[in-house]
């Protein structure tokens, strides 16, 4: 922060294991690379080349070395993965991301479907080599997981030798751990959380007010993902307090009693 505030709260800072930012870069030009590094590279994580746009995106190892020297882990969307995988081509998908330089990898079947056991075993053969992250939830809008399905993958998984699971929603924020609307799915967050501890797990949260309600539940230090590019600052603002939607968290009762504006109902 430019200056001192009183009742924000405490932020980790890189190298975290906690308050992850992972942004989501689906094309951008080295210059917008270079903007994204210059304003927000302490804030940023994890850099994920969305789906699989590394494939067709020119300069993308330039990029890869700008945002690697600019200490935030770079790694191939999952759907990349499953378009190997399904080309039983894995052997070239880790050529491919060797010579990338990617010491970061995502393991997931969103679009397609893997059993479980061979899912688990192609993430322990990995994270002896990469760090993992390995997504569990369908892309699927009409495809439907239960509760327990969800803890028992995400706990496999880890216990594989994922460094965190990701928690479906698609850059749309409308499938996986969120209803149609892009609401969360309460009951299905909370059963995760009851068997799955919260800094395992990074939260796909695309849209602000998903942000704004993974910060209200379980605070500034939330792990968040597939944020925009430019839209790293307002996260950052919202996860401090420093934004209306989340204005009133952090102050004590005595600070805000009598100054929260409520709605005029009144209909005259």
């Amino acid at each position: 922060m430019n200056t001192s505030l009183s009742h924000v709260p405490e932020r980790t800072t890189k190298p975290r294991n906690s308050g992850l930012t992972m942004v989501m870069d689906k094309g951008l030009s080295l210059r917008q690379a270079e903007d994204l590094i210059s304003s927000d590279a302490h804030r940023v994580d994890l850099l994920k080349f969305g789906f699989g746009t590394s494939l067709i995106t020119s300069g993308i190892k330039e990029k890869v070395k700008l945002y690697q020297d600019a200490g935030i882990d770079v790694y191939c969307g999952g759907t990349l993965f499953e378009a190997f995988f399904i080309r039983r081509s894995l052997d070239d998908y880790l050529r491919y991301i060797d010579d990338l330089g990617l010491s970061c990898i995502e393991v997931s079947d969103g679009s397609m479907v893997i059993e479980e056991d061979e899912k688990c075993e192609i993430i322990h053969k990995l994270s002896k080599s990469y760090k993992v992250l390995s997504e569990v939830g369908s892309k699927e809008a009409g495809i439907l997981i239960s509760p327990s399905k969800w803890t028992s993958m995400m706990s496999k998984e880890l216990e594989a030798g994922s460094w965190k699971v990701i928690a479906e929603a698609r850059e749309s924020g409308n499938v996986g751990i969120y209803r149609p609307n892009g609401s969360a799915h309460t009951a299905l967050i909370r059963k995760i959380l009851a068997k799955v501890d919260l800094d395992d797990i990074l939260w796909e949260a695309p849209k602000k007010p998903q942000q704004v309600w993974f910060i209200q539940q379980f605070g500034a230090n939330v792990n968040l993902g597939n944020i925009g590019p430019w839209d790293v600052i307002p996260l950052e603002a919202l996860r401090l307090g420093l934004r209306g939607d989340t204005f009133f968290e952090y102050l004590p009762e005595s600070m805000s009693e009598g100054l929260r504006q409520e709605p005029d109902n009144d209909d005259e």
